[in-house]
């Protein structure tokens, strides 16, 4: 017999009230208009947000410039190639490779750049070293809007982060599509359902009392409706981003920001 916390049964209760939506209602703009998930948070965790010296996102930006700086007698640094920043790199990320034709997103673009131009080895997802340079180079991008390419080789890619967002799974049987889009604004148990944009991470969530990645997130979602979660870096999850990201394009960049 499966016991479900005060969670799952509100979202069984999501569940049952909205019936899955036929692909022929897949909508890549279902809003009026777009919001961040900062206008989701109460007036006091906005305030945390926008306090860069209270932010504990912050610290993770600052590390992050400490290791773009850094070069040994083995490896050149960051820096010594982006010598004018990164200014509105972050906002454009999932992009295609142009040498590898992959999808990448920044954490990917990251490691890519290490193995490729520094011989170093790429860095794990959420080690302390990757989220620090994607919460470095994200801040470059702050108050830019996101401005992702889905035309080209990245198509079959955002065809593909659209159809899981909008497929069930897990023993819930919810998709991303029945929280994020039909129930945006809503109340599950203390908080509201945001439109499900990831334009303030790498962010720092309060339930986390870290800074993670918005692959994290994403993970954590699918073990919030019981499903199988995918390894972080999958490339349906960097698909997913991708789609997130394009049906975001225009809102402004956040990060490091506060999450719940």
């Amino acid at each position: 017999m499966i016991r479900l916390s005060g969670l799952g049964l509100a979202l069984v209760a999501v569940a049952a009230c909205t019936p899955a939506a036929p692909p022929e209602t897949h909508l890549d703009a279902p809003f009026e208009r777009l919001q961040s998930g900062y206008d989701f948070l109460t007036p006091e965790t906005q305030a945390l947000q926008d306090d860069t010296f209270s932010n504990p996102g912050y610290l993770w930006v600052d590390r992050g410039a400490e290791l773009f700086n850094t070069s040994d007698a083995d490896a050149p640094s960051c820096a010594s190639c982006h010598t004018t920043g990164l200014a509105g790199v972050a906002a454009s990320y999932p992009a295609i490779d142009s040498d590898s034709g992959q999808l990448l997103n920044l954490e990917g673009r990251i490691n890519t750049c290490r193995e490729r131009h520094q011989h170093l080895p790429a860095l794990d997802y959420e080690s302390d070293a990757l989220r620090a340079l994607s919460a470095y180079i994200a801040n470059q991008s702050h108050g830019l809007p996101l401005s992702v390419d889905i035309s080209g080789a990245a198509a079959t890619h955002y065809a593909n982060g659209r159809d899981y967002f909008f497929t069930r799974r897990g023993q819930l049987n919810l998709s991303c599509h029945q929280c994020h889009d039909q129930n945006a604004g809503k109340r599950l148990r203390g908080d509201t359902i945001s439109q499900g944009h990831g334009n303030g991470f790498p962010a720092y969530r309060l339930e986390w009392q870290t800074l993670g990645s918005l692959q994290r997130r994403i993970f954590d979602c699918d073990t919030g409706v019981r499903a199988e979660p995918l390894p972080l870096g999958s490339q349906t999850y960097i698909d997913l981003e991708l789609y997130l990201s394009a049906r975001a394009n225009g809102l402004a960049m956040e990060s490091p920001a506060i999450r719940r």
